[in-house]
């Protein structure tokens, strides 16, 4: 089985393999899986830094694995203009809900208070499944608290 204990933000080097997990596995510190190309893999990273889409896992035998974001269930809530897109993401992040926004766009996990309340402030939902890449929040590392490699 591969381990991966480290994890940078790109490399060089060739990349071996990817891994494709939806946004839930990816808050996950120890994970046991499969490549996309089937190899068993288990991924050992600090709590509370979720893995991102496009970083590399470098497993201790020296191969290079790329995160992968899968398609899953999310509500899509685009909005008209700037001031209700506004009102609507102050009301959902005082739900304290996983959140990901985009340019009039809010995303989120599917239920049907929040997207209830997007509709009354009149902002069309859809629920087209995509990869989940939610805001890490004000108070953690962010994508840059971890290693970089230049290895060639």
């Amino acid at each position: 089985m591969l381990q991966a204990y480290e994890r940078l933000d790109h490399t060089h080097s060739e990349i071996a393999d990817s891994i494709t997990l939806d946004q839930d596995t990816r808050k996950k510190a120890r994970i046991k899986s499969k490549t996309d190309s089937g190899l068993d893999i288990g991924i050992f990273m600090e709590r509370g830094h979720p893995l991102l889409v496009g970083e590399v896992l470098k497993t201790e035998c020296g191969q290079f694995i790329e995160i992968k974001g899968a398609n899953e269930p999310v509500a899509t809530a685009t909005a008209t203009d700037w001031l209700t897109f506004c009102k609507v993401c102050y009301h959902l992040g005082n739900r304290h809900t996983s959140l990901q926004i985009g340019e009039l766009w809010v995303r989120f996990k599917p239920d049907y208070v929040l997207e209830e309340l997007a509709e009354k402030y009149g902002l069309t939902v859809d629920h087209t499944p995509t990869v989940f890449e939610p805001e890490n929040g004000a108070y953690s590392k962010g994508s840059h608290g971890h290693s970089h490699s230049h290895a060639h």
